[in-house]
């Protein structure tokens, strides 16, 4: 029993002591706190910049994320730190919208929100929230996100087309600086950028860009800020009919200045990944209206403090008249 007893203390002991040299040397620390920036790339995908029908309509985005990172990473959240992290996130995004038959600067308006339920699971293999030390940690909420107010412009020239956007964060949901796990990200926030889709309706091809970065306000319940992003999402496609493409659709994102704040216990630090995978899209009719469903799937590299995984995400758009 004696013997049992040592070999246990042992096993806590090194635990602790690999949790410490993690914690105090490790240089893979997670940047954007709890892993969670505001914006969810890859959400621009096909046809980003292309002008909207004028009308009503309503944009439903489901999405699903998968990634983990390994014991030699540090994570912080609120007042813990936390090693060895997996998350999984699943979310219904619906965004109500209207294009306005009047041109901006030449350019077709449009305005619109998003919002939606959602739930997470996030699990570490040690968490530390000074005094104590916690193994194996999980929590799981289910509740809803933020408010996504956005604003557009579009303009097409042709086969050319331009959008400039700019959108943020109203933090109201589900959120906790004392778990893990968690939809919102607990801190206002506002995001700015362009786009350009270039679609020859005669070959079929279609490629899209859209630029943007970050602005992150304090988080008052953790005392900590969030450093100023930089995001790319972009596609490319081919028309195989009038109502069929397929392609491939990628992003990146990138921290271009590092977190602050009381509640930073890790230092100014940045994050950054990219992702690539398949695409395919349909177009077709609801009643005299055109509808567009896309479907792409992401595989993550290039990942630096923070997790790393998968995506999938489709979007939905439903005209719903005048």
């Amino acid at each position: 029993m004696h013997s049992q007893i040592c070999k246990r203390s042992l096993g806590i002991f090194s635990k602790l002591l690999l949790i410490s040299i993690s914690f105090f040397s490790s240089q893979s620390v997670l940047a954007d706190e709890g892993g969670v920036p505001f914006w969810m790339s890859g959400q621009y995908a096909s046809m980003a910049a292309v002008p909207s029908n004028p009308g009503w309509s309503l944009v439903l985005m489901p999405y699903v994320y998968s990634g983990s990172a390994d014991k030699s990473k540090t994570f912080q959240h609120g007042e813990s730190v936390n090693a060895g992290l997996s998350t999984r996130e699943s979310i219904a995004l619906f965004q109500l919208g209207y294009s306005a038959e009047e041109k901006i600067l030449g350019g077709q308006p449009y305005v619109g929100v998003g919002w939606g339920p959602g739930a997470n699971t996030t699990t570490a293999s040690a968490s530390i929230a000074s005094p104590n030390v916690e193994f194996n940690r999980a929590n799981s909420v289910n509740g809803s996100t933020d408010i996504y107010p956005l604003a557009s412009l579009a303009w097409n020239k042709g086969n050319n087309n331009f959008m400039t956007y700019v959108t943020g964060d109203i933090p109201v949901g589900t959120y906790s600086a004392t778990s893990l796990s968690a939809i919102g990200i607990g801190h206002a926030a506002m995001d700015a950028g362009g786009g350009y889709t270039y679609l020859n309706n005669t070959t079929g091809l279609e490629f899209s860009g859209v630029l943007g970065a970050t602005y992150n306000w304090m988080n008052n319940q953790t005392n900590y800020k969030n450093g100023v992003d930089s995001h790319l999402d972009w596609s490319i496609s081919q028309f195989l009919s009038q109502n069929w493409q397929v392609g491939i659709a990628g992003y990146a994102y990138y921290q271009l200045t590092g977190d602050s704040g009381s509640g930073d216990k890790m230092g100014a630090f940045k994050s950054r990944v990219a992702a690539i995978g398949p695409q395919i899209g349909y177009l077709f009719n609801i009643g005299k209206k055109q509808a567009y469903i896309n479907l792409r799937a992401y595989k993550e590299y290039w990942a630096q403090n923070r997790v790393e995984g998968y995506a999938t995400i489709a979007t939905i758009s439903i005209p719903l008249g005048k």
